[in-house]
């Protein structure tokens, strides 16, 4: 049965509902690296239950914590993102064009439970990163290698995350109905946006969907989208369209956006 709403993630990410427990959910690409990595539905729930036990007992965080994700499309991001919202938490996902921008009802003194910042937009001098309680770098180094050196006030995500079990959290502590995100949308709304955008694409259980992640930033298309239709995705950073026919082929590639 496909998911309806962002709360049904779990029970996806626990079993085969979406493309068999031995077959990748997610493949993440780099053409300018080189690097591949590839998720099993079980895998990728495997790190959000790393990503949620750091942030329940390193942090202590729970149901309507604010937390922000300053990272790109990635395989780390995902983990980032299930993670924060398995809890319960409020995400505040922050991309690239919001650079310099203050963050709207975020006043000096009113810091977030926690952040994850990647190190690229950290050393950026045209980010404002905000503040947080409790603050994650990630170097998103290939392979989720550690950071040489972590910058002050900041703890590697990789490092800290690692030193939590992979079982997945216990989920249900919260409801479709709370905010999963600051602004007050729901887990429920966002679930049904995703199903919208995957029915505007024609996304149906099995497709396996390639995105350009220079093109779209917001989880909501590389990550909810596909989850609610229960298919698979494909993230290319750095895409090469001139071979993107040779890729679409080895990747068993169904739908493109």
């Amino acid at each position: 049965m496909q998911p309806t709403t962002v709360t049904d993630l779990p029970a996806l990410l626990a079993g085969d509902a979406v493309v068999g427990a031995d077959r990748p959910l997610l493949t993440y690409c780099d053409d300018a690296t080189g690097e591949r990595v590839e998720l099993t539905a079980v895998e990728l729930g495997g790190l959000a239950a790393r990503t949620a036990g750091l942030l329940r007992e390193d942090c202590g965080l729970d149901t309507g914590s604010r937390v922000a994700v300053l990272l790109p499309p990635h395989w780390q991001t995902a983990a980032v993102l299930l993670g924060a919202w398995s809890i319960g938490a409020a995400v505040s996902f922050r991309p690239w064009a919001t650079a310099g921008l203050a963050p709207v009802g975020q006043g000096e003194n009113d810091p977030l439970d926690a952040l994850f910042v990647s190190r690229q937009r950290l050393d950026s001098w045209l980010e404002q990163v905000p503040q947080a309680r409790h603050r994650y770098v990630l170097g998103l180094a290939p392979g989720g290698a550690p950071l040489d050196e972590v910058p002050d006030g900041y703890r590697d995500f990789a490092a800290d995350a690692s030193r939590h079990p992979a079982n997945l959290p216990a989920y249900g502590s919260f409801g479709s109905t709370d905010a999963a995100s600051p602004d007050g949308t729901t887990y429920r709304q966002w679930g049904g946006l995703a199903q919208g955008v995957a029915d505007q694409l024609g996304l149906r259980a099995g497709d396996r969907l390639l995105v350009d992640v220079a093109k779209h930033e917001q989880p909501v298309m590389w990550l909810l989208t596909p989850l609610a239709a229960g298919a698979s995705v494909v993230l290319c950073a750095n895409l090469d369209r001139a071979n993107l026919d040779a890729r679409i082929a080895a990747e068993g590639v169904t739908r493109v956006i």
